[in-house]
């Protein structure tokens, strides 16, 4: 066999019989109403939330530095700029 025909059988092997890839007792089928399954929600929303907070934070600097640079007033043009017309 070649050797990306043993890796592939290795990893199927691993996959199918694999026990850490077996669901926790609480998303197998644990009630919602233990106190294990309130505080991983509440886990989740909290992490949620700072999440959102975060971008949010991040969105709206740079809605300011577009609403800053809409505001701001061209630079202004140097008086003594004359395009020279020397033909020689």
């Amino acid at each position: 066999m070649s050797r990306v025909v043993k890796h592939r059988f290795l990893w199927a092997a691993l996959v199918c019989h694999a026990n850490a890839a077996h669901a926790c007792a609480l998303c197998y089928g644990a009630t919602s109403d233990s106190p294990l399954a309130k505080g991983m929600n509440w886990g989740i929303a909290s992490l949620l939330v700072v999440v959102v907070s975060v971008l949010a934070s991040i969105a709206s600097f740079f809605i300011f530095l577009a609403r800053r640079a809409a505001a701001a007033p061209p630079p202004p043009m140097p008086n003594d700029f004359v395009p020279s017309t020397n033909q020689t």
